[in-house]
């Protein structure tokens, strides 16, 4: 441990014991929705904070200008309403070419995931769209853990559960956690709409 000491007087250096390494891992104090956004951020996602809808549509304009797309895949007819001001091409088939605009069931504050399923996904796996993922969705739909969300999905469609059920936690495209989760750890190019409803 002297040793330790040593090279960080000679150098002017702080070197991290295990403890504060952990306290920064896992910040104390952060309200549910402030967890999820520092997790969601470390873990590569693009967020945008937006206080109404017109906000979040102001958002999802500078998006598509900045990216130069020209379409976006949406599968969802509310949020087809919802960019219908919007000068863009709107697609309901899958082209790896345009970006995928979509709702998600809960946000995991634990992790900074986004679960999604079958009520946006349909029947395609997560490798089968673009890289580039527009999630909309509204502070409500954030909860502690995986199991919270997926307790969620069976109260709100009892008897009727999606299937196709699975998380995005990798925000920085190429990178893929192993083969056992095959399909939804790929990583996308993920920008989040997260809409204050409470």
């Amino acid at each position: 441990m002297k040793f330790l000491k040593k090279l960080e007087h000679l150098f002017n250096l702080k070197i991290k014991s295990s403890e504060e390494k952990e306290i920064e891992k896992y910040p104390v104090n952060l309200s549910l929705d402030d967890f999820f956004v520092h997790n969601f951020i470390n873990n590569g996602g693009k967020f945008l904070y937006c206080t109404s809808q017109e906000e979040a549509l102001n958002n999802l304009h500078q998006i598509i200008k900045e990216n130069h797309w020209y379409s976006i895949t949406c599968f969802d007819s509310s949020l087809i309403n919802f960019t219908s001001t919007i000068p863009i091409n709107l697609i309901n088939s899958i082209n790896e070419n345009s970006p995928f605009l979509t709702n998600c069931e809960h946000l995991i504050s634990e992790n900074g995931s986004i679960l999604f399923s079958s009520n946006q996904l349909k029947e395609h796996k997560l490798a089968d769209f673009s890289n580039h993922f527009i999630v909309y969705a509204k502070t409500s739909q954030i909860v502690n853990t995986t199991s919270d969300g997926l307790c969620g999905i069976n109260n709100r469609n009892r008897g009727n559960i999606p299937t196709n059920i699975g998380a995005i936690k990798n925000f920085t495209p190429m990178q893929n956690d192993n083969f056992l989760n095959y399909g939804y750890t790929n990583s996308k190019n993920l920008y989040l709409l997260l809409v204050e409803d409470l």
